[in-house]
């Protein structure tokens, strides 16, 4: 019960992850926003792998190392805003659906390299999981997985609720042109926002 608290409560707070989730959803669609979901619970898979074989302490440990990845994902986040902020199209017009920027697969590539590019991330499941591993219990790597796939699991329960309420609440400004290009804006600007934020983070307080 401890631990699918303390699962809920991180999954439920706002951080990086789900409101690039919820951003992508309001100016693009429920389409883009689940392919988005998809990519973060892949690339959380792969820090849970990781954070389980062990090459998470790499980042927890080497400043070098968690820097290179803060600032790839820092600017490609930036990146990401900067290419909303220039997109002239309506995101979600019917009669241009299909010839939207945005495809799912395009969404659900970004969506994995934002949360394997974000550092906290990988030193998060190596400082969180192990708290809830019992040794007496069994192989302690396998325990790790299991409890990482457990929080993912309730990540997909919560950000997935989070994400179809932000569709239907802003389904009727995404039918509407001026809105949409206003919420493509909004899009770029919460980007932009999450790498800076990301490239201020530093090692210890991470």
């Amino acid at each position: 019960m401890l631990f699918f608290t303390a699962a809920l409560a991180i999954n439920i707070s706002p951080g990086p992850d789900l409101i690039y989730v919820l951003s992508r959803t309001v100016a693009e669609g429920r389409r883009v926003g689940f392919a988005s979901l998809l990519g973060i619970w892949t690339g959380a898979l792969v820090h849970v792998s990781a954070a389980a074989l062990g090459l998470a302490a790499l980042l927890a440990a080497s400043d070098v190392a968690f820097a290179v990845v803060k600032y790839v994902g820092a600017a490609y986040l930036v990146y990401l805003g900067l290419r909303a902020w220039r997109a002239q199209a309506p995101v979600l017009d019917k009669e241009q659906k299909h010839d939207r920027r945005v495809t799912p697969w395009m969404a659900y590539r970004q969506g994995v390299a934002v949360d394997l590019l974000n550092p906290k991330a990988a030193i998060f499941f190596l400082a969180f999981l192990p708290q809830f591993v019992r040794p007496e219990a069994g192989h302690v790597s396998a325990q790790i997985m299991l409890l990482g796939v457990l929080v993912i699991a309730v990540a997909v329960v919560v950000e997935s609720a989070a994400m179809l309420l932000a569709s239907r609440l802003t389904r009727t400004l995404r039918g509407n042109a001026r809105a949409s290009r206003w919420l493509q804006r909004l899009l770029g600007s919460v980007l932009v926002g999450l790498g800076v934020r990301l490239a201020l983070i530093g090692h210890r307080s991470a």
